[in-house]
């Protein structure tokens, strides 16, 4: 794999670090500025919503910059964000600096995946995007939990220092190490990019990205509270059980790409089944804690082998004009997942029928998306079927 493949996971390590980082400072933060639990939790729904709406108008406007022009520019909005996060002197402020910190989130995957692609051989292309979201796993495992301790003891603010000064060293490494010579996209038409957007299979591939990330948010987003009430774990144990869950994400994310460069569709097809599996499983074995610990780790290797093998099937609908366009909307679709499964949890819990039963719930929404993606597969061959066939001149003679 080529290093500039190193320099996008840079990237997306910094990126992952600032997204879930709050997590384990949303004490710290309401104390600081005087607001609550659940206003500082907004702060994570903020950065979602950052990415939903950042992710499109930002690579609508960046669409005839040179690649790697876009990616110093995100990085260079990252970083700057982060930097806004750490002196801000009130809620809102925070609030803003997260929702712009958030911009460069989903156009940094986005066109990076398409980037990712164009520096390796076509059978590896899958593994370019799987390699490129281990930046994004690794901050999960090392990261956050650095980056919590660190604000745990000193401060909240001093996470976002550290983020930013990660961000510095981000854009040098892409400066360094990503190609020239790939930047140049072809000319962009808005309204052909757009076009692709409406394309049937390119909808329905954001649709099942949807739904099969929103069963994982709908349990990863409640995980703390599974473990300590159904499999009674003490809460001083769930940070490093957390742990077994990064490694199954750098896990499953490098076989979900390694498959899917052979396989594509069976892997994402296969992998979908394989999270509703361990979603509705997970039910039974969480009153288990040997078998609790195991299966934070098969959720984390589900859930990421999803992601290259989906990002890499939007691509190949969305190939021709769009690509990039596409690619950052389904960046977007995963966050919109992350929001719905997280909401859906919640009412599960709030409303019936409980805590118990978010995970079989949640094993729902990746069957849906099975649905949702076996109907694009046979739309796929209906158009196939109806495509007319050309003549060969002498054939016809």
């Amino acid at each position: 794999m080529p290093l500039a493949l190193y320099a996008l996971a840079a990237g997306a390590f910094g990126i992952g670090v600032t997204e879930f980082v709050i997590m384990g400072l949303l004490l710290d933060v309401s104390k600081d500025l005087g607001v609550s639990i659940s206003a500082a939790g907004q702060l994570i729904s903020g950065y979602a919503l950052g990415v939903v709406i950042g992710a499109p108008l930002l690579t609508i406007a960046t669409g005839s910059w040179p690649r790697k022009t876009v990616l110093l520019a995100l990085m260079a909005i990252f970083t700057l964000g982060n930097l806004a996060c750490a002196l801000a002197p009130d809620y809102w402020t925070l609030m803003g600096a997260r929702v712009i910190t958030a911009f460069a989130h989903g156009t940094f995957f986005g066109v990076g995946s398409v980037v990712a692609t164009g520096l390796v051989a076509p059978n590896k292309k899958a593994s370019a995007i799987a390699l490129m979201f281990t930046g994004l796993t690794i901050a999960n495992i090392l990261g956050v939990p650095f980056g919590t301790w660190l604000g745990q003891a000193f401060g909240w603010r001093a996470t976002f220092l550290a983020v930013t000064l990660v961000g510095v060293a981000a854009f040098a490494i892409i400066l360094l190490l990503v190609p020239r010579g790939q930047a140049a996209p072809e000319k962009s038409d808005l309204r052909a990019d757009l076009a692709v957007l409406g394309r049937t299979p390119v909808l329905l591939g954001f649709a099942t990205t949807v739904l099969g990330y929103a069963g994982v948010f709908a349990v990863f987003t409640y995980i703390a509270p599974l473990l300590t009430e159904i499999s009674g774990f003490p809460e001083a144990a769930v940070s490093p059980i957390l742990l077994v869950f990064g490694g199954g994400l750098i896990a499953g994310n490098l076989l979900g790409g390694k498959f899917a460069d052979r396989w594509l569709v069976p892997s994402v097809l296969g992998s979908l089944v394989v999270l509703a599996l361990v979603l509705g499983t997970m039910t039974f074995a969480l009153h288990s804690q040997t078998m609790a610990v195991i299966y934070v780790g098969l959720l984390g290797a589900a859930a990421f082998a999803t992601v290259a093998p989906l990002q890499m099937w939007v691509l190949e609908k969305a190939q021709g004009a769009g690509q990039s366009l596409a690619s950052s909307f389904n960046i977007a679709a995963f966050n919109l997942g992350n929001a719905a499964g997280a909401w859906l949890g919640g009412v599960v819990i709030a409303n019936g029928p409980g805590l118990g039963s978010v995970t079989w719930v949640a094993a729902l929404l990746p069957l849906s998306a099975l649905g949702v993606a076996a109907l694009a597969l046979r739309l796929d061959r209906n158009s196939e079927r109806l495509a007319p066939v050309a003549v060969c001149p002498s054939a016809a003679e």
